[in-house]
């Protein structure tokens, strides 16, 4: 059949595009496709998996599908394509399936620039045109596409998730808002309401019907008028799973995250399953992954390419207004038990300094010191000293012991924020549900439990000897026998025994993300 203008012309399009992206391809790509001057099977089947896009997190436009589509089905037809024609045919099949599986390999988008300071993935030897080239002849194009995602447990449990939250789009269920939530007797303008056990509400009909969607309340069987009892239960479920306080009781952030629709929650399953291409999980033995918006660190090993978790702990990251905690890799190299704590320049500048030129006894009650450009060490608070500290030749610093900001213990590892891994002894924030409440700095709840794990290749160093460092009040400094990488990622949904989370976009990076796909 002939071939219509429009699609023509957005084939020649689809082939210098998709060709350049996909770094151009061979000379003559006909073999791979044509037989005897029709489509092989290979052709309909790259349309297949191109149509499978989305699965992934992807668009299926992004890859010219349709356009493609239409122009298998039409070669396939009589009239037969010239050979000229079948020459951009095979070469547009070839760019667009290079791209994907780049696309799937790697992410779409280079994480540097929405500052994310990862380096570009390790080359493992994957070669998308070689790939392609090797699927084709041997008939195993699906298992080339299959191989080139993640090969993460993770990331085919997030695939899975967003197979079932796209099943809900669309659903009753999010066409109308949940009412207003009860206000209080003596309600005071401004003050958002709550639902709390024993109150009755006109959502409760709306929000069973959600919960029981996302399977965090059983399905049939009669439900309380009150909101107590099963209802309670399950909105705790639901918080528990969303990052949320757990106490049972619908407040605006509970209500705000009940109002998400399932296609907004399918587009942020989608982020993520970019993020999970790019970001580098399994290129070490042992790993240290700080996930920002769970207020979580994992310390695990890689075993035959599976990750085996030995510690969880909760940590608490940089506020979300003014001081994030930024978003890179590198390599631990050192321990610091009974560490100093160095000011940071600005936390002296705008606030230590200030404090001291109001009230110098400040410096002697939190165990502080000076140390002046000539390297000795001061304890009088003077003018000059502290227009030396200003001007950024003079330090103050926190000496070893309870008060310290650091705790007992600093894990180092070099990086331009000055950011580290640290014992806090402000415990009792490690109880809050949303932990950001640090200067960008990640403290850890457990310090003993992760020395142990970061100075497992040194045996030397039991839990006994670890306790006795950090306690001792006099700084000695490990380097490490084997580094340890460390990585501080940004995940909002994880699937986590089996089931979805959610955590809040503390940060605003799931926008950032978004928006710079969209302009790719």
């Amino acid at each position: 059949m002939p071939t219509p203008p429009t699609v023509s012309r957005a084939l020649c399009s689809l082939v210098l595009a998709l060709g350049l992206a996909a770094g151009g391809v061979r000379a003559s790509e006909r073999p791979l496709w044509f037989d005897a001057g029709r489509p092989r099977p290979q052709a309909w089947q790259a349309v297949e998996l191109l149509a499978g896009a989305p699965g992934h997190g992807l668009i299926a436009q992004d890859y010219g599908v349709d356009a493609l589509g239409l122009q298998v089905a039409g070669a396939a037809q009589e009239p037969a394509l010239d050979d000229a024609a079948q020459e951009r045919l095979a070469q547009a099949l070839s760019a667009s399936m290079q791209r994907y599986l780049s696309d799937l390999h790697q992410g779409r988008l280079d994480p540097r620039r929405i500052n994310h300071q990862f380096k570009p993935p390790a080359r493992d030897g994957f070669d998308p045109a070689a790939r392609l080239r090797e699927g084709l002849q041997a008939g195993r194009l699906a298992d080339v596409v299959r191989e080139a995602a993640p090969r993460l447990s993770q990331y085919e449990a997030l695939r899975q998730a967003l197979v079932r939250m796209r099943t809900l789009v669309g659903h009753p269920a999010w066409r109308q808002d949940l009412p207003p939530l009860p206000r209080p007797a003596h309600f005071k303008p401004g003050r958002p309401g709550k639902l709390e056990p024993g109150q009755t509400w006109a959502g409760l009909a709306l929000l069973a019907e959600r919960l029981r969607l996302l399977g965090d309340m059983a399905a049939g069987g009669p439900l309380p008028t009150v909101y107590e009892g099963v209802w309670v239960e399950a909105v705790q479920r639901f918080q528990q799973r969303h990052g949320l306080e757990v106490d049972g009781v619908v407040g605006k952030d509970t209500w705000a995250a009940l109002q998400v629709t399932p296609g907004e929650r399918a587009l942020q399953i989608a982020l993520n399953l970019e993020r999970l291409r790019w970001t580098p999980l399994t290129e070490a033995r042992r790993m240290i992954v700080v996930n920002i918006p769970e207020f979580v660190l994992r310390a695990y090993e890689v075993r035959e390419g599976r990750i085996v978790v030995h510690q969880t702990m909760k940590i608490i990251v940089g506020k979300a207004m003014d001081t994030r905690t930024p978003v890179f890799e590198e390599e631990m190299r050192s321990i610091e038990f009974s560490p100093y704590w160095n000011v940071p320049p600005s936390i002296a500048r705008t606030e230590t300094v200030p404090r001291l030129q109001h009230d110098p006894g400040y410096l002697a009650r939190e165990d502080m010191e000076f140390v002046l450009p000539d390297g000795l060490v001061s304890t009088e608070v003077t003018p000059d000293v502290l227009a030396e500290v200003l001007a950024g030749r003079a330090r103050i610093r926190q000496r070893p012991g309870p008060k310290n900001a650091l705790g007992a213990v600093k894990f180092s590892f070099p990086n331009r924020d000055h950011i580290y891994l640290h014992h806090t002894p402000a415990a009792r924030l490690f109880g809050k549900g949303r932990r950001d409440f640090s200067h960008g700095c990640v403290r850890v709840e457990q310090p003993v439990a992760l020395a142990l794990f970061v100075l497992q290749d040194m045996p030397q160093w039991t839990e006994p000897r670890v306790r006795e460092a950090m306690a001792a009040g006099q700084l000695q400094t490990v380097r490490l026998a084997t580094p340890v990488p460390v990585l501080i990622t940004y995940g909002t949904a994880l699937v986590k025994q089996g089931r979805l989370h959610f955590y809040p976009d503390i940060y605003g990076h799931d926008r950032e993300l978004a928006e710079a796909l969209r302009q790719r």
